[in-house]
């Protein structure tokens, strides 16, 4: 199998990504985020899919899902859930420092 190259940086919020843009970002084939969308697992689960535009946000959790997904071989739920649970982990520790509850 050839070995991919992921492209890596950080996406501005007013930029936004092809859904092939995507799919190369996150070094899988464009049927893997196809599925994942309508499936409700990323995106917002538009079945249009001439209107997919991917933002930065969309970027991280597919990466994640996508790592999720290959290291430990979780299925696409899975790794969306667990994705969910560090993102709402993620959440709280950013409302804790702006609290000035945090210690980091």
């Amino acid at each position: 199998m050839a070995q991919q190259r992921v492209a890596s940086g950080e996406l501005i919020d007013e930029a936004a990504l092809t859904l092939d843009e995507l799919a190369r970002a996150c070094s899988v084939e464009t049927d893997w985020v196809v599925e994942r969308i309508e499936s409700g697992l990323l995106a917002d689960g538009s079945s249009y899919l001439a209107s997919w535009r991917f933002s930065s946000r969309d970027l991280t959790r597919a990466r994640r899902m996508c790592q999720l997904e290959r290291d430990f071989e979780a299925a696409p739920e899975l790794a969306a859930l667990a994705t969910d649970l560090i993102e709402e982990n993620q959440r709280l520790k950013d409302r804790l420092r702006a609290a000035g509850l945090s210690e980091d």
